[in-house]
């Protein structure tokens, strides 16, 4: 959604301290954490609740039996072949192996065999949201308030809002919130109302596009914002009112850090592995079992996240950034290409290398070929074509798919003859990805589909932001086409749903409920009613498919014979509500291998 996905502010090593293993480490462990150094969240982990639980490889084989047997309610595995429902789920050594009629799979059940009665509820394939930046979501909200637009939908209730946060802090504590929508909430933040809030306390405010912010007066002083302040390094910056003097706001990443040094606690191994277990309970608890984080996994985290996601938590898939594609080599002996390099012991995964190629269409930095509505911005791409194909090439060579973050239509012009000059069509080291494919046009998807090529939709960009891509951005008829899940369908295109979070709402269902819909939550307007799909085709946009796009269709995304046991039950079946009513299905239980991770 914003620049860079997400800003890399919270990879900042300033931000980090006590990451050293000992007293004797180098200086650049206790600087910020390193590969080495990340594995003391092993220890930080040590105790915590919901940790107990062996991991995948661990867990003994239970002869001749099954472990469990999950059946008495709906269970739909949303597989390619093979009947649509089926009555009865076989677990065993967090594997399914088998699936059919309760008569077919009673000869598994054995002495130690526990029977999952669904109760009338319904079970599917786990959820898979492969395109969310899940460290910095639990960074995010262990460290700062969310203020967003699902919280104070109005400027009033936002403002409101903070002066309760403000009652609740001890004196001299800074206020920190994020995720403001100046889209959605009202326009920019100012100095002026932050101090309407408090004149004493300082405050800082993060936009939802995790690249500017604003702060009150106390922020600016503490800070130490002379008032005649210029460009930082960066390309950091601060906003004037009309009269030339400041007016609160605060632009990218150098600009920023004079605030966050001053207002964040350090991040010592404890906040982070704190943060991280308290998302996967959150994530689990939306029915979540993988998600894939596109390129703000650092290097160094590497060994400590496979450390914390040994045991009790979802599965976290990750790429790396072009710029750090060496630091895997590391781990070649794991493999690379069409499959994900699996960690052993653990739930962590690698697959593809990331590419940001252009901005946000709602900032109008995604590169379009047609101008945005009332001007002649078209945004433009972060590098020349051929710099973007010798980037890309390198990718292949290493043995790598390529995932390139495009939003507008000149951007993916860009990709794809990349994509094809580098691989040609439906190569073996993968899928190929554009991410968020925004705009993207018809014959664009026929080209994706003769290469071999794959979308990944932001379907939240409907849900929140359909009436301002059409009234301020695009237009109705462009707008019309955004996201367009409903062509990809009809061209037998294989395609998923995101939600890029922290940029948009966690939670698959939403995403599920919108590509059906087509609503705008903001005005309840159909943007594009030739691009709804079914629902069987939404909840294969978020499982098997997902699967696929992260390395991994062999053992995820549906419930068949051999696949891990990911599961989700829901309390009711999403082909039998209201399409409008999706999202407010209740996810009762979510199974990771087998392991019960949430309900």
């Amino acid at each position: 959604m914003c620049r860079f996905c997400v800003g890399t502010l919270f990879t900042n090593k300033s931000l980090f301290s006590d990451w050293s293993i000992g007293s004797t480490g180098p200086a650049s462990w206790r600087a910020g954490p390193s590969r080495r150094s990340f594995m003391t969240l092993a220890g930080a982990v040590t105790g915590m609740a919901g940790l107990a639980l062996p991991s995948d490889g661990a867990r003994a084989q239970v002869a001749g039996g099954a472990d469990m047997i999950f059946q008495g309610g709906t269970i739909l595995p949303l597989a390619a072949a093979g009947p649509k429902s089926v009555e009865a789920v076989a677990v065993r050594g967090g594997a399914i192996i088998a699936a059919g009629s309760v008569a077919d799979i009673a000869g598994l059940k054995g002495a130690a065999t526990k029977i999952v009665d669904l109760d009338g509820r319904t079970l599917l394939p786990g959820f898979i949201d492969p395109h969310q930046h899940s460290c910095f979501v639990a960074l995010f909200s262990e460290l700062l308030a969310d203020v967003g637009y699902s919280n104070y939908p109005t400027r009033a209730d936002l403002i409101a809002g903070l002066k309760a946060l403000d009652a609740k802090l001890p004196a001299g504590q800074w206020l920190l919130a994020y995720n403001f929508d100046n889209l959605l909430q009202g326009g920019d933040l100012s100095m002026a109302e932050l101090d309407g809030v408090s004149k004493d306390r300082p405050i800082l405010v993060w936009y939802i596009n995790m690249h500017d912010g604003a702060a009150n007066s106390p922020a600016f002083r503490i800070a130490d914002i002379p008032a005649d302040v210029g460009m930082l390094p960066g390309g950091g910056h601060f906003g004037r009112g009309a009269d030339g003097k400041l007016n609160g706001l605060i632009y990218e990443e150098s600009a920023l850090l004079k605030f966050v040094t001053h207002a964040l606690p350090k991040i010592t191994p404890a906040i982070f592995a704190k943060a991280m277990t308290d998302f996967f309970k959150m994530s689990a608890s939306l029915g979540n079992t993988a998600t894939h984080e596109p390129g703000t996994v650092q290097p160094d985290w590497i060994e400590g996240l496979t450390k914390l996601t040994a045991t009790g938590t979802g599965r976290l898939s990750a790429s790396l950034m072009y710029d750090n594609m060496a630091a895997a080599d590391a781990y070649k002996a794991l493999g690379r290409g069409a499959k994900a390099a699996l960690f052993p012991e653990s739930r962590f995964s690698l697959y593809g290398i990331k590419i940001v190629d252009d901005g946000s269409n709602q900032t109008k930095t995604g590169a379009q070929t047609i101008p945005y509505l009332g001007g002649d911005e078209k945004g433009q791409p972060n590098y020349a074509p051929a710099e973007l194909k010798t980037m890309v090439a390198a990718i292949k060579a290493a043995g790598w798919p390529v995932q390139i973050h495009c939003n507008g239509d000149a951007a993916i012009d860009n990709a794809l003859d990349a994509i094809e000059a580098a691989y040609g069509a439906n190569p073996s080291t993968g899928i190929n990805r554009i991410e968020h494919a925004t705009l993207a046009r018809p014959d664009q998807l026929v080209r994706m589909k003769k290469l071999g090529v794959q979308p990944s939709f932001l379907m939240n960009h409907v849900y929140l932001y359909g009436a301002a891509y059409r009234d301020q951005l695009f237009g109705p008829q462009r707008t019309a086409f955004m996201d367009p899940a409903g062509a990809c369908v009809k061209e037998s295109l294989p395609f998923t749903l995101h939600t890029d979070a922290p940029c948009s709402p966690l939670g698959s269902l939403r995403l599920v409920q919108t590509a059906v819909t087509r609503r705008c939550a903001i005005d309840n307007s159909i943007i594009g009613p030739d691009q709804a799909i079914a629902v069987e085709d939404a909840l294969r946009a978020v499982t098997s498919a997902a699967a696929a796009q992260i390395g991994q269709a062999d053992r995820l995304g549906t419930l068949e014979v051999g696949k891990q046991a990911d599961l989700v039950v829901l309390e009711q079946d999403p082909f039998k509500v209201a399409p409008d009513a999706i999202m407010k299905i209740k996810v009762s239980q979510t199974w990771v291998g087998g392991e019960k991770i949430f309900g």
